[in-house]
């Protein structure tokens, strides 16, 4: 069989772990087997292009000299913050005729300005997830995943979510074990989920500035486990429910549910990923009460069950 060509698609403003990151990986299962992929880069004149935090990256070729690519990746950076019509033409041009379409962080921009996500689902760093939903409503924007497949076509989110999106072409590519190997080699794990979440509850819902708002969201990510209806939130901030719910959502951008569901399964995550408690028990000091409401939580949430997710992200035991 051929190689596979990846082609990395350069251009000032670039972000480099965007470009690097998946061209190591891809690099990395080249090297456990001879012949795998061929990785080429290229800007669009074939000119060097200087990358956002400085660094000059040389590209092999022009992208109007660039062979079809099994794997078109367009990395993000601060660059795509600026239209660039010559490169928007050449993916709109090229974009459907690679075997995959892929974009890292806001790579994911430039795709859907060559129209290349329309009627898609896509993701791109949690920053950006909300301008690409304003400014492109025929993308199906999710803030959440670390990375969506859509067909051909797949979009991840910031810097080291390519490297997951690699990873998982690899292992479609060349099996579980060539992906293991080069997950081994980076001192990364193989693999997160895709639609496991980008970042924490903290970090996902903003500060409340009224002192009794931002008290009950320390209260509910130290007490996990207990009763957090809306009523008893609302008790504690001295409020009605109804004006807190109102207040909460103002404030933090999401509602008090939707706060609780994370910082729960956050919660029960790190005891899956830290602790050698049993299943049962961190249902319940999560919140959840049984077993299969977090079985139901985490399907919902990450795609994986509770044991399944365990099995991916706890460390092997040390020997």
């Amino acid at each position: 069989m051929a190689p596979r060509t990846v082609l990395l698609v350069l251009f000032d403003g670039v972000q480099s772990l965007d470009v690097t990151g998946p061209a190591e990986v891809f690099a990395g299962a080249e090297q456990h087997i001879p012949g795998s992929y061929r990785i080429r880069t290229a800007s669009l004149d074939g000119d060097p292009v200087r990358t956002s935090s400085g660094l000059t990256l040389v590209p092999d070729l022009a992208l109007t000299e660039a062979p079809a690519a099994d794997v078109l990746l367009v990395p993000g950076g601060q660059g795509t913050r600026r239209p660039d019509p010559p490169l928007t033409d050449w993916l709109r041009a090229h974009g459907p005729r690679a075997g995959r379409l892929v974009s890292v962080c806001t790579g994911a921009v430039r795709l859907a300005e060559a129209g290349l996500l329309d009627g898609r689902r896509a993701t791109t760093h949690w920053a950006y997830c909300a301008k690409l939903a304003r400014d492109h409503p025929a993308v199906d924007v999710d803030p959440d995943p670390i990375y969506v497949r859509d067909g051909h076509v797949a979009t991840s989110a910031g810097v080291t979510a390519g490297i997951d999106l690699a990873l998982a072409l690899v292992e479609e590519d060349l099996g579980r074990e060539t992906a293991l190997s080069v997950a081994r080699h980076l001192v990364v794990f193989l693999r997160r989920p895709g639609n496991q979440a980008q970042f924490s509850a903290q970090l996902a819902a903003q500060t409340a500035r009224r002192e009794p708002l931002r008290d009950v969201q320390t209260w509910i990510s130290e007490h996990p486990g207990a009763d957090l209806g809306v009523e008893t939130l609302a008790a504690r901030a001295r409020l009605s429910p109804r004006h807190f719910a109102r207040a909460f959502r103002a404030e933090t951008g999401m509602s008090p549910g939707r706060y609780v569901d994370r910082v729960r399964i956050e919660h029960a995550r790190r005891l899956l990923e830290d602790t050698r408690d049993g299943v049962e028990e961190i249902s319940r000091a999560s919140g959840y009460g049984t077993p299969e409401a977090m079985r139901r939580a985490f399907l919902k949430a990450l795609g994986a069950s509770p044991a399944e997710y365990r099995r991916r992200f706890r460390p092997a035991p040390s020997h």
